[in-house]
């Protein structure tokens, strides 16, 4: 089991950077000019800010496995999302399936679950 979490944690960890890349990639598509570098900037600082805040190890406000897991599905499918707006749809898509997946994934492999998809 511990090479099956290793590969996990890698595999997460290039989801975690996708996330960050597509994130800037879609904001500095979808607005113009000055507003697309304060977009392209910021949304993945805030996508850092709330990863950091709830979801990594060592976050400053941990949550529950089930929220945990809520919160990284949702930053996968808000940026899914805008890259599809940004006309990158099947890197949305792509994101979005391996993303979710690696996420489920940790959780299944942790060991240390509570009580999430019959961990205990």
């Amino acid at each position: 089991m511990v090479g099956l979490r290793g590969s996990v944690l890698v595999l997460r960890f290039l989801c975690e950077l996708g996330l960050l890349a597509g994130a800037a990639y879609a904001g500095a598509r979808l607005s113009e000019g000055a507003l697309a570098w304060v977009f392209a900037i910021g949304a993945p600082v805030l996508v850092a800010i709330v990863w950091g805040t709830f979801v990594s190890p060592k976050a400053r406000r941990p949550v529950s496995t089930p929220i945990r897991l809520m919160i990284e599905i949702d930053l996968y499918v808000f940026t899914a999302i805008a890259l599809w707006f940004a006309d990158v749809p099947v890197v949305g898509i792509v994101l979005v399936a391996v993303g979710i997946g690696t996420s489920v994934a940790n959780v299944l492999t942790e060991g240390a679950g509570d009580g999430v998809l019959g961990q205990g």
